[in-house]
């Protein structure tokens, strides 16, 4: 079910906020301990071919997606067919099931599966392993993971976290007491790199030693996407973190006349579209979201709303293609 980000996970949390977190502190510990067990005793599976793992380390949005279909665009500029693997959160199918735009909506495999499907074969599936061979029958030289840092059923060759520059780690506490998965240190030593997206704003920099890549990032809109400049926009997102999709559209130039953020997957109901388009109506401006929101709004809706496009810039792809060469070699 579609939660939104609680206020206290923030490291900006106010007292009230810091009490709760510290109540829900015990359930932390129990959460932490269940996912240690799960890595220490589950046998990883060895795919065959090389297995990149995009993850994060809290609950919620950090910019995997855009990552991840970043880094297809790199692998496929070098001829290597790589396939996605993602549990499709949010969707009602099982897999292992290989996502057809034309015949899957949203409700069967989830927002994430559609849009990374637009780019490369992406298999759908809650077993790793299942997805992973079918995959891998289906002619992957490299597999892609969508999230599943945590998933310990594949072997990993190569793993990088995202990190939001804007969030960071919030509180530093595990869930419930705060959004973190698992604690930070344990995360960040089964990682060979760390993405940050945007400007760092709690200082997350200071947590990586000199023996782990952080590669630095930023989101901005796709070439050919709506013209952002003096543009006049209702905005509304159910993305992990909503005010990412605002910041872009500030950066970009847009005047924002009102912004609306949902829950992360969020099914938007007739009434809702029908208010915030005549809200822009009202206002001389267009409606406007994201490439995820896009594909779960229903199709008659769509022509009334504009949908922003983003791609990840890196500050040094020469340093991402360096750490992914070793995988490519594999591949050949």
């Amino acid at each position: 079910m579609p939660m939104r980000t609680p206020d206290f996970w923030s490291s900006k949390a106010g007292p009230g906020g810091r009490f709760i977190a510290c109540a829900l502190s015990p359930l932390s510990g129990a959460f932490s301990i269940a996912g240690c067990a799960r890595q220490c005793l589950t046998r990883p599976w060895q795919a065959g071919v090389p297995v990149i793992c995009v993850g994060n380390l809290t609950a919620g949005g950090a910019g995997k997606t855009p990552c991840v279909l970043s880094i297809i665009e790199r692998l496929s500029a070098r001829s290597i067919k790589a396939h996605v693997l993602i549990r499709g959160y949010g969707g009602k199918a099982a897999g292992p099931l290989n996502v057809d735009p034309a015949h899957h909506d949203a409700r069967a495999v989830g927002d994430e599966a559609l849009v990374l499907s637009a780019v490369a074969p992406t298999w759908v599936g809650s077993d790793r392993r299942a997805a992973a061979r079918a995959a891998v029958a289906a002619g992957a030289q490299v597999l892609v993971m969508d999230d599943g840092f945590q998933n310990p059923s594949l072997v990993k060759d190569f793993s990088l976290v995202v990190i939001d520059g804007g969030f960071g780690f919030g509180n530093g506490r595990v869930i419930p007491a705060g959004p973190l998965r698992e604690p930070v240190a344990r995360g960040l030593a089964r990682a060979q790199a760390a993405v940050l997206i945007g400007d760092d704003r709690t200082h997350v920099a200071a947590r990586f030693g000199a023996g782990m890549a952080l590669l630095r990032a930023r989101l901005a809109p796709a070439p050919g996407g709506p013209e952002l400049e003096g543009r006049a926009v209702v905005a509304f997102a159910g993305i992990g973190r909503p005010d990412k999709f605002f910041e872009t559209l500030d950066d970009g130039g847009a005047r924002v006349v009102a912004r609306h953020a949902f829950a992360d997957h969020h099914p938007y109901k007739k009434y809702e579209l029908t208010r915030m388009v005549a809200q822009a109506d009202a206002a001389g401006a267009r409606a406007m979201t994201t490439e995820k929101d896009a594909v779960r709004l229903p199709a008659a809706e769509r022509e009334r709303i504009d949908v922003l496009r983003v791609r990840l810039e890196w500050a040094d792809s020469d340093a991402l293609d360096a750490l992914l060469d070793p995988v490519i070699a594999q591949a050949g």
